[in-house]
Parts: C-alpha cells; structure tokens; sequence
C-alpha cells in the first residue's frame, strides 16, 4: 500500500508562486504516474498535471504554461511549481499516484488548499 504526504498549501496574491511537494511511502514498484488533481468550491475535482516514471507529462489546458510538474523517482516525490497564480486556481490540491494500468492501484492524498486572493 501507498501512503502520501503532501506539503506546501497557503495563501498568496495573484501573480505569485507556490510548489507543492508530495512524498509517496510503502510499495514503490505500483507507483507509475504520479500527479496533482484539484477541486474548487462547488466544483468536480479536476485533473492539474500528472507525469510517468520516464517523465512523460501531461497538463490541464487551464494551467499549461504556468504549472510546471516534476518527479524525483528516488525519493518518490513529485514536485508542482506554480507560478503566475490566478484567483480560479483556488481549490484542494490532491495528490494521486497509480499503477502503469489506468484505473488501477490508485491512491489519493488528504489534499492540501491553496488560496490565491489578493
């Protein structure tokens, strides 16, 4: 089983920046893809960024060029830079890590907020 911490939440002014850190423990070799999904206040949780093992990355339109995703396999941590934060970036931001087959072996953080208002 898999067990993740997140770190790195909090507040900041629009145009700012925050990175989020995930640490994933316990059975390595099922972690494939390793990423960060959000959810806004009274909206569906949605995909923000997530990245293979062989560093293969994918963004949300929303976020491309401003969020930058990251992963250190031999610590098991992926990384999430963001930068130029807007207002409609407030939301959970949620870890998640799964197996090499969609669907499978996935797991979820406790979430962290992060709050962008000036």
């Amino acid at each position: 089983q898999v067990q993740l911490v997140e770190s790195g939440g909090g507040s900041v002014q629009p145009g700012g920046s925050l990175r989020l850190s995930c640490a994933a423990s316990g059975n390595k070799f099922s972690i494939y893809v390793m990423g960060w999904f959000r959810q806004a206040p009274g909206k569906q949780r949605e995909l923000a960024a997530t990245i293979t093992s062989g560093g293969r990355t994918n963004y949300a339109d929303s976020v491309k060029g401003r969020f930058t995703i990251s992963r250190d396999n031999a610590k098991n941590t992926v990384y999430l830079q963001m930068n130029s934060l807007k207002p409609e970036d407030t939301a959970v931001y949620y870890c998640y890590t799964r197996g090499p087959v969609a669907g499978t072996l996935e797991v979820w953080g406790q979430g962290t907020l992060v709050t962008v208002s000036s």
